[in-house]
């Protein structure tokens, strides 16, 4: 009886040191794969960019990292303390087996950081104000933390540190200044193209290389539900799709590409790119059909062959050579509904965004400048309205008495008869975000 006593203590004791080891193993594993490698190929950074285009990071919440005492003197001590941090991974100077209570404690808690949101946008000359707004709405609504990643002019920089500063005690997002950067060799002629500064957003996925995926968003956008609702829809791309957009128009004989354009442009009315999500991963690794040359470009390799054969047959600048990309590659574009896109098009000779009939508009898009002037006022209501609200809980929850009183003075125009549909979407958002207990991230 003893015998078999001792082999069953044997085994025990043995089974104990194998699963000391595998642990001891899991957690130096966990801190090589936290170190940033992840085993993914990177792109390669375009030339253009070993001096530039990359900004410091700055924003609210942003903390230093700070060096872990004891250094490896720790390692010599089986009971020495581990110290935690946020990202539940070992710091590099202390042994796996020391930390083997710790790293089994933080396991049994699943402790992971918290994705961020990132959300880029490009302003130049007067688009300060706008830009401003934008972010407001994305921050009011989204529930998820917020990482801006904001390309300006230099002379724009210190209005939006101030600002963005001011709203720190919010500590929901980070922000991240850039300076605008094209390649040297064509920098003017990109400059000009469309708008000053509007191709900037075909660089991004050469500029902003750590980063996987990103919701870029002109600056007369205006998000009327979470972020984290479109940027939920990256889980739905299929193994071939890299990007998504709106259609540029829903009704063909309003639509400007089927009839006026000289180039090819994407399904029967081509798409609008005010609102892109991407998954830049993807994007750089693709390698792209094209009406060229019979050899497959890659993301860097395709923009500057494409602007030389249709610069003079594009209208719209970047987004003309974004449909001329997806006409060739309709298999990497995801198509979401005019609803996440929703523009003065779609209302100014009658409605004809169905899906914001049935469920409201969930992103705004005032393009033609109708912020700004008397042609839309339902547009301008909306957009004033966010533009005056603060971010204290009672002034977003009166926002939509006013609003809507403001709304029924337009229904003298098309867009203002539809008026429900611009605020619909807008109180669920309120009511789910601020009139009822925020759920668990």
């Amino acid at each position: 009886m003893r015998r078999y006593l001792r082999i069953v203590v044997l085994c025990l004791a043995c089974g104990f040191c194998s699963l000391l080891y595998a642990f001891s193993q899991l957690a130096v594993s966990l801190e090589e794969g936290a170190g940033g490698g992840g085993g993914k190929p990177q792109a390669k950074a375009a030339s253009w960019l070993a001096g530039g285009g990359r900004g410091a990071a700055r924003g609210a919440g942003n903390a230093g990292s700070t060096a872990h005492p004891g250094g490896a003197d720790r390692c010599k001590d089986f009971f020495s303390l581990c110290y935690w941090n946020p990202y539940w991974m070992l710091p590099s100077d202390v042994c796996g087996m020391n930390c083997f209570w710790e790293a089994t404690f933080r396991y049994s808690l699943k402790i992971q950081p918290i994705e961020s949101m990132h959300l880029a946008v490009v302003a130049c000359g007067e688009r300060l104000e706008e830009t401003i707004t934008m972010l407001k709405s994305a921050i009011i609504f989204s529930i998820k933390p917020l990482q801006f990643h904001i390309f300006a002019e230099d002379q724009l920089h210190d209005s939006f540190k101030g600002i963005l500063d001011s709203w720190s005690f919010l500590q929901t997002f980070n922000y991240s200044l850039y300076p605008i950067t094209f390649p040297s060799e064509n920098a003017a002629e990109w400059k000009k193209l469309f708008k000053p500064c509007a191709s900037q957003r075909l660089f991004l996925p050469l500029i902003l290389k750590e980063v996987d995926s990103l919701l870029y968003v002109d600056t007369d956008i205006l998000f009327l539900r979470p972020v984290d609702d479109i940027w939920s829809l990256l889980k739905k791309f299929n193994s071939t799709q890299i990007a998504a957009m709106a259609p540029e128009h829903e009704e063909p004989r309003i639509g400007w590409y089927n009839r006026f354009a000289r180039h090819p442009y994407y399904g029967k009315t081509g798409i609008n790119s005010g609102v892109m999500l991407m998954n830049m991963t993807r994007m750089r690794r693709k390698y792209f059909k094209n009406d060229m040359t019979t050899v497959r470009l890659q993301w860097g390799d395709i923009l500057m062959p494409l602007l030389k054969k249709y610069k003079l047959n594009i209208t719209w600048g970047d987004q003309d050579l974004l449909n001329i990309i997806f006409f060739h590659n309709p298999e990497s574009l995801f198509v979401f509904p005019c609803q996440w896109n929703y523009r003065p098009d779609h209302c100014i000779y009658g409605s004809n965004c169905q899906e914001a009939e049935e469920e409201g508009i969930f992103i705004l898009h005032g393009n033609r400048g109708v912020y700004h002037d008397d042609k839309q006022p339902a547009f301008r209501a909306i957009y004033e309205a966010l533009r005056n609200c603060s971010f204290e809980d009672d002034n977003i929850r009166s926002l939509l008495k006013p609003l809507e009183l403001e709304l029924q003075k337009t229904v003298h125009t098309y867009c203002g008869k539809i008026y429900k549909i611009f605020i619909k979407q807008l109180s669920k958002s309120i009511r789910d975000r601020y009139d009822r207990p925020p759920k668990e991230r």
